[in-house]
């Protein structure tokens, strides 16, 4: 059985993967100071996934109705506490973290540090490049404690894909 100190570094560990994804920089020092964190888990926090950088984000329609995610960071104490659906593409996932599935979705718009949005579902996991809708709650400022604060997070969010991200390279021009 695992100790309650090992189970928080695992945590710790997968939510500094998770938290890292819209970094752009792998620079260790634009990583959060972490009490206690090993300089792998400080790395992991700030890289980005290899796959986020090959993911077309070209063209990606606003979803009727909805936001984009430069809106979605612009608007989040707007936001807080409602509803919002967003039409994106995904560029990583999580599985099982914290009962959750992770998703980061971006849409073309943004810049630096407000054009990925981490999206918490309990809906199977898309593969990275499906074009998805996501509809779930706002949370600003959200804090998980030991250094992981997210300025905007969409929870338990429910997740349609629209088109495959096999189905684009399949029909993609060779």
């Amino acid at each position: 059985m695992f100790k309650a100190s090992t189970r928080s570094l695992i945590a710790i560990s997968v939510l500094a993967a998770l938290s890292g994804c819209a970094q752009k920089s792998g620079s260790p020092e634009q990583a959060p100071a972490i009490k206690g964190a090993t300089e792998e888990v400080k790395k992991a926090h700030s890289q980005r996934s290899a796959e986020e950088d090959t993911v077309d984000l070209s063209n990606i329609a606003k979803a009727e109705g909805g936001k984009t995610v430069a809106e979605v960071y612009a608007d989040k104490d707007k936001l807080a506490g409602q509803k919002v659906s967003v039409r994106g593409k995904v560029v990583k996932t999580v599985h099982d973290v914290m009962g959750k599935n992770w998703v980061h979705v971006q849409d073309g718009s943004g810049v630096e540090g407000t054009s990925d949005l981490t999206v918490t579902t309990k809906a199977e996991l898309p593969q990275v490049g499906d074009l998805v809708v996501i509809s779930g709650t706002v949370a600003a400022n959200k804090d998980f404690g030991m250094g992981y604060m997210y300025p905007v997070i969409v929870e338990d969010a429910e997740l349609k894909i629209e088109a495959a991200a096999s189905a684009e390279e399949d029909t993609a021009p060779k």
